[in-house]
């Protein structure tokens, strides 16, 4: 007697186990998504990607799995009862019995695992679906079809979806088929034809008639698709596909119909040989017809006479990209430059000079981080941003930046879980200079600052819980009257800060001992179930990138790569530009959008980035969303009223997308014309800036965007820059986005100089009338005006001397380069004003050591073949216009009487009390070093200042060891009397 052995329940409960962790992470995680979705509203977005994702899978997963398990149970029910007695089939006796076993999981497993593959492709089609079901008429024909443009971008990509499922659905069902009629004997595939059962020869027939009538679809559709097909000279239809393509796709259609006819008529043929020709007769006329034939069309009709026969359908395809990108209502403006400079050249364009910025984003951020961080554990982006504030009654170009929290700078010791996630959970403040002054230390000068804060910005809430160096997640908040728990800022206290409890209103509430432990579950996080800290008055405040938010609540936005942060209405907002975007407008050109928003700025900073990937040929600034720093609040608004695909979305996600009407004016004032859009913009415009298809086609006059002169690394472009400019056909000064061209090729020669108007007004609810107009100044095509290259090397080599100093420039850049300092080349900045072009560059110089930060040391201009330097923009505008500029930029002596521009947190008396002995040494030592690098500064003799930072650097950290704890010590050297070059100023905090 043998006794079977029983099974444990072990494994079955280690199962049963793992299954329900499975399935309450997963409804942990959906729970907490629905949870964060409806604190801020955007529910409708959750629920409408969601139903459309799950109504797409389920389709797609029953048709496919529908259709292979039909193929696999017809071709095992309709087996013949005794399978054909021949070689080939005794050798497949084997493969019956080892399938036999699994034969009926098989039946299940097989559908079911090509059809989860199928409904997964068919969810993530979920956009698409969309916009076909919500789509509106764009109002435009296009050239070739006369349909509107909206059955291009909204109908046609859905149609090529559903052909392209099919046909990967039947073929599948084909696959199972024939398998299953071969290996039971209904299908022969040697000898005769007539060894196949009629059954296997009608299911056969069928399918492959269906996927041949899909392949006949398909040719019908492509030649709509042409429209959008990309090639060398344009996208969409040329000569050769409006003359052999489109008829030859017509002539393909019709032949796969009748092959399709022939294998119906299969059935009661009883033979494979007419679907077996027709097949054959169509794979011929799609290479003879579909391929051959263009190409010699191609090759002896079209190349010997390209540009006269191309030249309609590259008029139709300049027009169309024109419009797709936003670029049609362009003007262009005749630009002939002069380059001789004079006395008084500037005079009307006073109003431009005092716009000119001086202050460069990307280099002066650890400038802000040294004078107005406070402590360690606050940051600023490596890239700061550029906005307009009113301050004393004017519009201020600004330069701005909010205090952000960076836990990497708590002290390790200080590094747990409590701390990270309910103690320092916010930044705070917001820090703004003048885009255009400087202090006489080379300062930027700052007119908003410190902690607490003070400026003209007035009473707004600091406190900065969303930003893009926000933690993953922060648990505030607290029982009324309980002590506050939350880090808010340093004070001078005994306890040595200011705590506070979250009032923001944002975030998840976590009220319930089911809610924390779904983000117990979530985050991988026991604490949430054993802290103190989290209690059923506590929020959750998680997803707080700026960016992230937005794409969560608009997921079919394109979002611009630097949002930037504004004081609007008592409130810090994060800014965000949103895009819609579509590759199948047709007849535009396409674009690498990546591509075309990279520069030197993406390439160097992590705070911006390109946006997107993939290609584009249609681009609208449709939406403005803002982020509340506080609370967390997301808005969209309308910001392109007519655009089709906005429309749309708007449709698609109940109307979450707010009207322009609802803009405030004090939002309204801090819009921008997007950086990234403008990218997109100049790019196209280096080939487009061409209307006329007889020269377009010939190339000659195609444009690039320079390479960036200030940057060590090539082949990155250069930025375009914000300033205040007026151009020739501007009555004032406007706040634009600017960028220059040159000619493809080696020549570093200036070609043309874009401009936008990029200030949106201060009007509640409608823009300016002149936003977003786009101006081009076109040189001649013989200009010698030098481009940004040239400029630079100029500037590089130059041995111009200047008052403020006594080396030449190149002897002042080279030694500070080679002897203890670094050299960093602020924005090289073009403006059209004296009839011509100038360049402004501002010059950092820093020590080579670790708490450095660079100076504003001097500033370059050039203007024709001419090129002056000094110590101020007006000084520099003197000597380069004969000493005599007719303008004033307003930056000579600035500074003096400035407000402070370092930390003012209740601060310890600058003069350290006589018991403190050290600090009063340090302070000393401080000034002495301060001294001594004057004079090796005015003196050329760079090592000398090299060695005096080193000592500078050496005494300030003294001066922070001695300085009280909790407060912090503002030192200002006293420049000597033979000082007569900007100097540091040194702040150190504890």
């Amino acid at each position: 007697m043998t006794f079977r052995r029983r099974r444990g329940p072990l494994g079955p409960t280690i199962a049963i186990v793992v299954a329900l962790g499975i399935v309450v992470s997963v409804a942990a995680s959906v729970w907490t998504e629905v949870l964060w979705y409806q604190s801020v509203g955007y529910e409708e977005v959750f629920r409408t990607e969601l139903l459309t994702k799950v109504v797409l899978f389920v389709l797609g997963f029953v048709i496919t799995a529908a259709l292979v398990a039909s193929s696999l149970v017809v071709g095992w029910r309709t087996r013949p009862i005794y399978a054909p007695v021949t070689p080939q089939q005794q050798n497949l006796d084997q493969y019956r019995e080892a399938i036999e076993p699994l034969r009926k999981v098989a039946m299940v497993v097989i559908p079911g695992v090509l059809g989860l593959l199928a409904g997964t492709g068919a969810a993530g089609q979920w956009k698409t679906y969309l916009l076909w079901r919500n789509g509106v008429p764009f109002g435009r024909k296009d050239a070739q079809f006369h349909l509107d443009l909206s059955f291009f971008v909204f109908t046609l990509p859905w149609i090529r979806f559903l052909l392209g499922f099919l046909t990967m659905a039947l073929v599948m069902a084909l696959v199972a088929a024939a398998f299953t009629h071969y290996v039971y004997g209904g299908l022969q595939v040697q000898g005769r034809g007539e060894r196949t059962t009629r059954a296997a020869r009608t299911h056969l027939a069928i399918l492959l008639a269906a996927i041949v009538l899909v392949r006949a679809a398909s040719y019908w559709f492509d030649r709509y698709s042409l429209a959008t097909k990309d090639n060398r000279l344009l996208t969409g239809i040329g000569y050769t596909d409006a003359n052999a393509v489109l008829p030859t796709k017509v002539i393909l259609a019709v032949a796969a119909v009748m092959t399709a006819a022939l294998f119906i008529a299969s059935i009661w043929t009883r033979s494979w040989r007419l679907p077996a020709v027709g097949v054959g007769l169509l794979v011929v006329t799609s290479v003879v017809v579909g391929s051959i034939y263009p190409a010699l069309v191609q090759r002896f009709q079209v190349r010997p006479s390209e540009k006269s026969l191309e030249q309609k359908y590259i008029q139709r395809s300049i027009d169309a990209t024109r419009a797709a990108y936003g670029i049609d209502g362009l003007s262009t403006t005749p630009y002939t430059a002069t380059t001789e400079a004079k006395p008084d050249q500037l005079r009307d364009d006073a109003e431009t000079i005092p716009g000119i910025r001086l202050v460069d984003p990307i280099v002066v951020s650890p400038t802000f981080k040294q004078l107005q961080s406070v402590k360690s554990y606050y940051a600023f982006p490596d890239a700061l941003d550029v906005d307009r504030y009113t301050v004393g009654g004017k519009v201020r170009d600004t330069v701005v930046a909010v205090r952000e929290l960076d836990l990497d700078g708590v002290p390790q010791n200080q590094r747990n879980w409590l701390n990270d996630h309910t103690v320092y959970t916010h930044g705070f403040g917001v820090v703004a200079a003048y885009g255009n002054q400087r202090t006489a230390d080379g300062e930027p000068v700052f007119y908003e600052q410190n902690i607490p804060q003070t400026g003209p910005l007035g009473d707004f809430q600091p406190r900065i819980y969303f930003g893009e160096k926000s933690p993953d997640y922060s648990i505030v908040g607290g029982a009324p009257g309980a002590a506050p728990r939350e880090f808010d800022y340093p004070d001078n206290s005994a306890a040595g800060q200011k705590n506070t409890t979250y009032s923001g209103g944002g975030g998840v509430k976590l009220s319930s001992i089911f809610r924390q432990a779904a983000y117990a579950l979530k985050y991988r996080e026991l604490n949430f179930l054993l802290s103190d800290a989290v209690t059923d008055q506590s929020r959750i405040l998680d997803h707080r990138k700026p960016l992230e938010r937005v794409e969560r609540v608009a997921p079919w936005l394109t979002l611009d790569g630097n949002p930037y942060p504004a004081v609007v209405d008592g409130r810090v907002q994060w800014i965000v530009d949103g895009y819609t975007t579509t590759a199948d407008y047709p007849y535009s050109r396409l674009k690498e959008i990546d591509n075309a928003t990279s520069d030197s700025t993406t390439a160097t900073s992590s705070a911006v980035r390109p946006i997107g990937s993939g290609q584009v040929n249609y681009i609208r600034n449709s939406v403005k969303a803002t982020v509340d720093a506080e609370s967390g609040a997301v808005k969209l608004y309308t910001w392109d009223e007519k655009d089709p695909l906005l429309k749309a979305w708007s449709n698609a996600f109940g109307n979450t997308v707010l009207p322009m009407s609802q803009i405030s004016g004090d939002l309204m004032a801090h819009l921008r014309y997007p950086e990234d859009l403008f990218k997109v913009q100049r790019q196209v415009l280096t080939q487009y800036h061409v209307t006329d298809a007889a020269s377009f086609y010939g190339g000659q006059d195609y444009w690039e965007v320079p390479e960036d002169p200030a940057q060590e690394a090539r082949n990155v472009d250069q930025p375009p820059y914000y300033l205040t400019l007026k151009m020739p056909d501007q009555d004032s000064a406007k706040f634009s986005l600017t960028t220059t061209f040159k000619p493809v090729g080696d020549r570093q020669v200036l070609s043309g100089f874009l401009a936008v108007d990029a200030d949106a007004g201060s009007t509640a609810g409608r823009p300016s009338a002149d936003y977003g107009k786009l101006r081009l100044l076109e040189l001649p095509k013989d200009s010698q005006v030098r481009g940004p290259g040239q400029v630079q090397n100029d500037i590089n080599s130059s041995n111009q001397t200047s008052p403020a100093f006594s080396l030449t420039l190149s002897q002042f850049l080279n030694n500070a380069r080679q002897q203890g300092s670094r050299v960093t080349l602020g924005n090289l900045l073009t403006l059209p004003v004296g009839g011509g072009l100038l360049y402004v560059q501002p010059i950092y110089v820093s020590a080579n050591s670790t708490s450095s930060f660079p100076l504003s040391r001097a500033t370059v201009v050039a203007f024709g073949n001419k090129l002056a330097w000094s110590d101020t923009l007006d000084g520099a505008l003197d000597g380069l216009f004969g000493g005599r500029s007719g303008a004033t930029a307003g930056d000579s002596g600035t500074g003096s009487g400035s407000t402070p521009t370092t930390p003012t947190t209740p601060t310890t008396p600058t003069t350290p009390s006589t018991g403190n002995a050290a600090l009063a040494q340090a302070l000393a030592d401080i000034q002495s070093a301060y001294d001594d690098g004057q004079k090796a500064l005015k003196a050329g003799d760079f090592a000398a200042y090299g060695e005096a930072q080193k000592k500078l650097d050496d005494a300030i950290k003294r001066a922070v060891a001695a300085a009280p704890k909790g407060g912090s010590t503002t030192v200002t050297p006293t420049p000597s009397a033979t000082a007569t070059t900007p100097s540091p100023s040194a702040t150190t905090s504890k």
